[in-house]
């Protein structure tokens, strides 16, 4: 699957690293758009979304972190990649860049090799292609073209990440898939923290009650297993 001339928007104020991640990124073929401020950044989101942002948390005025919520509330952008990059290494700054809708993350100082695998990662899961048009369990429907969930006819608000776990597990339905699976399937990572899985799994728990409440599917966890979807309700509790 080609990637040439997929579009990156790239959101970080130091200019020593712009210049040096946009020639990256050009080498390997992508168009390259550049933001040092969370401000700009929206104003070029549209009308032509981007493939994917790459996100700088520590911006001057609007942060990223704001700059993700924004994107994450608009229809138009909801689904859009994005990774953030931080030098922070408090792991609460990181939860919070994924409870708001990140599908991933990278720390500075980063090899522009390991940057590369996730950029490249990242955007072939959006591009795809379905050869099924839906996945069922339940009241639950997953549109793999469209890319997006619905329950009883009603779609969720899903980040992509979040839409790619949901169809990881509801293709196997009462089947228990390891965090460390998931982290490769749907990151493209292996052997990382699969903190990163815990947290895109409670934000979906949380989503799948709001759209039905009590007759959703749930999702359940097997202590030292790993993650299962399942209809009717089961004796083992979730954890977390």
């Amino acid at each position: 699957m080609s990637l040439q001339g997929k579009r990156i928007l790239l959101v970080e104020d130091e200019s020593s690293i712009v210049d040096v991640v946009s020639q990256a990124l050009k080498r390997y073929g992508f168009d390259v758009m550049t933001a040092d401020n969370g401000d700009d950044a929206l104003d070029m989101l549209y009308p032509v979304l981007p493939d994917l942002v790459l996100l700088d948390l520590m911006l001057p005025g609007m942060d990223g972190w704001e700059v993700c919520r924004r994107i994450r509330s608009s229809p138009e952008s909801r689904a859009l990649p994005i990774i953030m990059m931080t030098a922070r290494r408090d792991e609460r700054d990181l939860v919070q860049g994924l409870e708001l809708g990140a599908d991933d993350y990278i720390r500075k100082p980063f090899s522009l090799v390991e940057l590369m695998a996730r950029v490249k990662s990242l955007i072939r899961r959006t591009q795809l292609v379905q050869t099924k048009p839906t996945v069922s369990v339940g009241d639950l429907e997953i549109d793999l073209e469209g890319q997006i969930a619905k329950f009883k006819g009603e779609e969720i608000n899903l980040s992509l990440t979040e839409y790619r776990l949901l169809r990881t597990l509801a293709e196997r339905p009462g089947q228990v898939v390891p965090r460390e699976r998931l982290l490769s399937l749907i990151w493209g990572v292996y052997g990382g923290d699969t903190r990163t899985v815990d947290v895109h799994i409670s934000r979906l728990r949380k989503k799948l009650a709001q759209a039905g409440g009590d007759s959703a599917p749930t999702i359940t966890a097997l202590r030292g297993r790993g993650y299962r979807i399942i209809v009717e309700e089961s004796n083992e509790k979730p954890e977390g």
